[in-house]
C-alpha cells in the first residue's frame, strides 16, 4: 500500500463484490456481506449507495459543485447559491458535505453508504440526507438495527457527531480496523502535492489555506483506534 491508493489514484488495492459494480477492500467486502446477510436474517435488506470513489470522481464532484453545476446545501440542508460567494466561502461551503479530492474515505475501499431499498417509499428518490434516518424517517429501522449491530461486523459511523466541520452523516459507515491501516498513508504533503498536479477548481485559495482546512475537516475525521 501507498499514498497513491489512499488518495484515490490507484484501484488496485480493491474487489468488486458479487453481483455489484461496488469495490471495496477485501477485509472490508467480507464483513459487509456478512452483516447484509445478518440484517437480511432480521427482515432489513442492506444495500450500497456509494463505495469506493476515484480520485478523478471525486473532483469532478468538487469542481462541479464550485462552479454551480452541481447543488450544494447549507447547514440545514437548504440549497444554497455557491456563486454569490467567494473562493473561501465557496470551499467551506463544500467542505461541510463533500470532501475535498484526495481527502475522501470513499477512496479507500473502507467506507460505504447504506440505505435499505425495502423502506423506501415508493416513487422516492434516495436523498442520503440526516432526516431519512432520523426516528422519524424511514430509514428509522436501519438506523436501529445499525445501532445494535454494526460493531459486530467492525463498523462504525466516522461522522457521527458533528466537530464543527463535517456535517452528520448516519449513512456513512467505516469498517473501523481497515480504515485505520488506510488513513495511515494520509499526509498533509502528500495531499498538498497531489492537489497542486490536479485541475481542481479553487486552487490557489485551498493550498493557501490547506493546512486550515486539514485541521478542521480532515484530521478530526481519520480514525485513531479501533
Amino acid at each position: 500500500m501507498c499514498s497513491a491508493h489512499c488518495l484515490g489514484l490507484d484501484e488496485s488495492h480493491l474487489i468488486q463484490l458479487p453481483d455489484s459494480p461496488h469495490r471495496l477492500l477485501p477485509a472490508t467486502a467480507i464483513a459487509f456481506m456478512a452483516m447484509q446477510q445478518a440484517a437480511l436474517a432480521d427482515g432489513i435488506e442492506l444495500a450500497l449507495a456509494s463505495s469506493y470513489r476515484s480520485f478523478a470522481r471525486q473532483l469532478l464532484i468538487w469542481n462541479e459543485k464550485f462552479t454551480g453545476l452541481r447543488p450544494v446545501l447549507d447547514a440545514d440542508s437548504r440549497p444554497l447559491d455557491v456563486t454569490t460567494l467567494n473562493d473561501e466561502a465557496r470551499i467551506h461551503a463544500i467542505l461541510r458535505w463533500s470532501a475535498l479530492p484526495g481527502t475522501s474515505r470513499h477512496h479507500w475501499g473502507t467506507d460505504m453508504d447504506i440505505y435499505a431499498p425495502a423502506l423506501l417509499p415508493s416513487g422516492q428518490t434516495l436523498q442520503l440526507e440526516p432526516w431519512e434516518y432520523s426516528p422519524s424517517g424511514y430509514f428509522a429501522e436501519l438506523t436501529r438495527w445499525l445501532d445494535c449491530h454494526m460493531r459486530e461486523h467492525g463498523f462504525c459511523r466516522p461522522f457521527a457527531h458533528d466537530q464543527g466541520g463535517v456535517a452528520v452523516e448516519p449513512w456513512h459507515l467505516s469498517h473501523s480496523r481497515e480504515s485505520l491501516r488506510m488513513s495511515s498513508l494520509l499526509t498533509l504533503e502528500a495531499l498538498a502535492a497531489c492537489l497542486q498536479q490536479s485541475a481542481i477548481a479553487g486552487k490557489a485559495c485551498i493550498l493557501a489555506q490547506l493546512p486550515t482546512l486539514w485541521q478542521r475537516y480532515i484530521l478530526p475525521t481519520l480514525p485513531t483506534q479501533v
